[in-house]
């Protein structure tokens, strides 16, 4: 299986890395053909410009070219090109941006013989003594119908092979003949490219034995360069049937390629020497093992039982003191109204008797409509008692575990009724700021409206010391349904420990510091968050977020 894994994987990932190199290696072709086409396209042009220039032509009839080099240097500073050369009609360089051709004779080369010939640009190719070729565009300049010289504009190629030498292993472009006129390899020019990869050191049987070995994670190569495999890619070049080809080496595909070989190869040595060491171990040590390990998981697997066990009768019994806890806050906050509530009671109690007196004066007088009038006041008065004790016995009550759709509206509505005999007392100013349509979230109603009286209460203790108190109400529905309550007391100094328990700001005997915890609590047991702040124009701002009810369970509902 690893033999057949590395062999698959070899030719696979070979072929792989052979077509991305080979196609980077046509894409640089293709820059490369385009960065010598763009450098003929911009030289071919100068010529003909430089051909027309008045003062060139004047200083070929004046014979006066003292000025003309400076003015060819200025030239090939914004041209960029190699060199540029003004020749007489005699083949005499007379003006030339290298000094050191001044007044050479040029009369039989190929540039100043063919120009003057024809009757536009004439691109040469000369190979030098050194084996480099020069490039040149060259053109007549005339005078009405008369030859005065010919310019010469050099085109400097070889930057191109020093910008090669240094991407591609080996470049060479050849002309229509299939001459190497340019190549990074010096030895290649002038040659055709046959010659060129004959040109190498004779290899001896070793050499050639390594090669074959080397190789052999390769595909069949193209041509061998220096004595290395290389894959060709070829291109054109749109001017005279110059054709770009280069050579890349396979060393970086290998190179690839034996990586991942190397970590198969060495993935497989470990699976190997992990099999032999577990084969070796005896069975008795293993089935020892085995056994050891099982005692202990069993031990571990009690352990863990009894504690889930022990933790979830703790969480239990936490759960029942955090709900005893809540019905204490919730009997504390009844035991400070019932001083206001039997206040409350005590005003239709003394009306009560008042209308009763009445009503058996006017029975004696023989006036019953008017007694019953009286009946009808006390019936009233009655009713109103009646509500003050619903309000208060249902919310001493526990709440439930089930969540319904509670009617945000009613419940403060029903909290302000059991806090009414409070606020009236103190004169508290009440601003309600309400939606129109009715809001719903899902919870259980006792315990949000304990939320909101504890919000109400710490409000109505925080004004106190107000000459003027007043509390706002806001109550708004978005993606959440926030109920807001502002009071314009003194603020908050410690918002930080404001929610844990037992922290309270009031004398002693006013409170334990439990409902704005227990509030904070059921909150989040109805899934929304309990957040307070100190409000910009004074006193404190306390927002109660719940999510709405869906509508489905609203409809369910009503």
């Amino acid at each position: 299986m690893a033999m057949v894994t590395v062999s698959v994987t070899n030719q696979w990932l070979t072929q792989r890395f052979t077509e991305s190199t080979k196609s980077r290696a046509e894409l640089r072709l293709v820059l490369y053909a385009g960065n010598l086409l763009s450098e003929l396209q911009r030289n071919s042009i100068v010529p003909q410009i430089l051909a027309r220039d008045p003062t060139l032509i004047g200083a070929l009839n004046s014979n006066d070219f003292s000025t003309s080099t400076q003015r060819l240097i200025s030239f090939v500073e914004e041209i960029g090109a190699a060199s540029l050369m003004l020749l007489d009609r005699e083949g005499r360089v007379v003006a030339a941006t290298d000094r050191s051709r001044l007044g050479s004779a040029h009369r039989a080369e190929p540039f100043f013989v063919e120009a003057l010939r024809a009757n536009s640009t004439v691109f040469s190719v000369i190979q030098r003594d050194t084996g480099a070729y020069s490039f040149s565009y060259s053109r007549r300049i005339e005078s009405g119908s008369q030859v005065s010289g010919v310019i010469v504009v050099e085109v400097d190629l070889a930057k191109f092979e020093n910008q090669w030498a240094g991407i591609s292993d080996a470049v060479h472009v050849s002309d229509s003949t299939g001459t190497i006129i340019l190549s990074t390899e010096p030895r290649w020019r002038g040659l055709n490219e046959a010659q060129a990869l004959a040109r190498e050191t004779p290899q001896s049987a070793i050499d050639r034995a390594i090669r074959a070995t080397a190789d052999w994670t390769a595909l069949p190569a193209d041509a061998y360069l220096q004595g290395q495999a290389v894959m060709r890619s070829e291109g054109r070049i749109q001017f005279q049937g110059w054709r770009i080809v280069s050579y890349t080496t396979y060393a970086s595909v290998r190179e690839r390629v034996n990586g991942v070989l190397a970590l198969e190869i060495m993935g497989f040595a470990i699976l190997l020497a992990i099999v032999f060491y577990f084969l070796s171990r005896k069975s008795a040590l293993r089935v020892a093992l085995f056994q050891r390990e099982s005692a202990e998981l069993r031990a571990l697997n009690a352990r863990l039982q009894r504690e889930i066990a022990e933790r979830e009768r703790v969480e239990k019994t936490l759960e029942v003191a955090e709900q005893t806890l809540a019905q204490s806050s919730k009997l504390a906050a009844l035991g400070e109204m019932s001083a206001a509530v039997s206040h409350e009671l005590n005003q239709p109690l003394a009306a009560m008797k008042t209308y009763l007196a009445g009503a058996r004066l006017l029975l004696r007088r023989n006036r019953p409509e008017e007694a019953l009038a009286s009946f009808g006041r006390i019936d009233g008065l009655i009713e109103r008692m009646g509500a003050i004790t619903r309000q208060l016995k249902s919310y001493a009550r526990k709440g439930s575990d089930t969540f319904v759709p509670v009617n945000m509206g009613d419940a403060l509505a029903s909290s302000l009724s059991i806090m009414e005999p409070q606020l009236r007392q103190r004169q508290v100013r009440i601003a309600r700021v309400l939606p129109n349509e009715p809001v719903f979230v899902m919870g259980d109603r006792v315990r949000v409206e304990q939320v909101m009286i504890n919000l109400l209460r710490n409000a109505l203790d925080a004004t106190k010391s107000v000459k003027d108190p007043e509390i706002e109400i806001i109550l708004a529905a978005g993606d959440t349904v926030t109920f807001t309550v502002r009071d314009n007391g003194p603020g908050i100094e410690d918002l930080d420990a404001l929610f844990e328990p037992f922290y309270t700001t009031k004398q002693p005997g006013d409170g334990v510091g439990l409902g704005l915890a227990i509030s904070s609590g059921i909150v989040n047991d109805h899934g929304g968050r309990l957040t307070a702040r100190n409000s910009q124009q004074g006193g404190a701002v306390f927002e109660m977020r719940l999510p709405v009810a869906p509508d489905d369970r609203i409809e369910a509902a009503e």
